[in-house]
């Protein structure tokens, strides 16, 4: 596995949650909230890709439980391409089916309400694509 961090995105058409790992990839880590409609978007993006340097660029794939492709998924390959064409970094989608869901679990279990905690959903949601991420990466490795 190549040394480096990775960094992960949860596009939504809100907000995107960001996630980075460590540089040895172990951990997988919640890193911000973005605003989807930010004229400054890639901007944002482009201070995250200088500030740590990832070598590998994680984009969950939001595909409907049957496997199917769904509307967001479209959305989120878009953004994984606008990614690839900006960044010369490799970008690779990831089933993230669930990804949300579970954060949203587990934000409501800490007692905290996805009301009040929609950008922390979003990172955490972030956090469980790049681990995903990481499992397939080291898998692939061994």
């Amino acid at each position: 596995m190549l040394r480096g961090r990775r960094i992960a995105f949860d596009y939504g058409d809100v907000r995107i949650g960001v996630a980075i790992s460590d540089p040895d990839s172990i951990l997988a880590s919640p890193l911000t909230t973005l605003s989807s409609g930010d004229p400054k978007l890639f901007t944002e993006i482009a201070e995250l890709m200088v500030e740590h340097e990832p070598v590998g660029i994680y984009v969950g794939n939001p595909m409907n439980l049957s496997g199917k492709s769904s509307n967001s998924a479209e959305k989120a390959a878009i953004f994984a391409e606008k990614l690839r064409a900006e960044f010369k970094v490799p970008v690779a989608l990831i089933d993230e089916r669930l990804s949300t869901v579970s954060a949203t679990n587990s934000m409501r279990q800490s007692g905290i309400s996805a009301k009040d905690a929609r950008g922390r959903i979003d990172m955490a949601a972030a956090v469980a694509i790049l681990e995903q991420a990481l499992a397939i990466e080291k898998n692939q490795n061994v």
